[in-house]
C-alpha cells in the first residue's frame, strides 16, 4: 500500500493547516524584523533641531559677518539657538563655537561655550563671547588666552 494514501483526510487538512500557520508566522516575524529596522532608521535619522544647516548674516556699516551652523533651534520669533560647529566669518576675522545663541532683530550673538577668534595676527580663545553693536564690538568670557604675532 502507498504511504500517502495512508493518511486520512483529516490528517492531510490538519497537516496542511499546520504548514500554513508556520508560513504566515514566518512572514509576520520578517515583517516585523523589517519594520523594526526601518523604524531605528528613522528615529536615527530625525533631527531635533528646527533649522539645518543655518545661514544668516551681521551687517554693519564696515562689514559683513555671515554666521553659519550645522543645526540651529528656534528659541522664539526673533531669537536661534545655533549648534554644531558654528561659525563666524568676515573679511577681518572668524569665531568658533558650538552653542550660540543668535537674535536676529538686534543683530547680537552670544555663547558661553569654549569659543576661538582668528584674525590676521590675533588669536583669541576663550570661554564665551558677545557680539553686539551690529558686531562693532565683541566681548569675550572667562578664561581668555591672547596669542599677538
Amino acid at each position: 500500500m502507498n504511504f500517502l494514501l495512508s493518511f486520512s483526510s483529516k490528517k492531510i487538512l490538519l497537516l496542511s493547516l499546520i504548514t500554513i500557520l508556520i508560513f504566515t508566522l514566518l512572514i509576520l516575524f520578517e515583517f516585523y524584523l523589517f519594520s523594526k529596522n526601518n523604524k531605528v532608521d528613522k528615529i536615527v535619522n530625525v533631527s531635533k533641531s528646527d533649522i539645518t544647516q543655518p545661514k544668516f548674516s551681521i551687517n554693519n556699516e564696515k562689514e559683513k559677518i555671515i554666521v553659519t551652523a550645522n543645526e540651529g533651534s528656534f528659541i522664539n520669533n526673533d531669537k536661534i539657538m545655533l549648534m554644531e560647529n558654528v561659525k563666524f566669518s568676515s573679511n577681518q576675522f572668524t569665531i568658533k563655537s558650538d552653542n550660540v545663541t543668535f537674535d536676529r532683530k538686534q543683530q547680537t550673538a552670544q555663547s558661553m561655550e569654549k569659543s576661538v577668534f582668528r584674525s590676521k595676527n590675533t588669536i583669541i580663545t576663550s570661554e564665551g563671547f558677545n557680539i553686539y553693536d551690529n558686531g562693532n564690538k565683541i566681548n569675550f568670557y572667562g578664561n581668555t588666552k591672547i596669542i599677538l604675532k
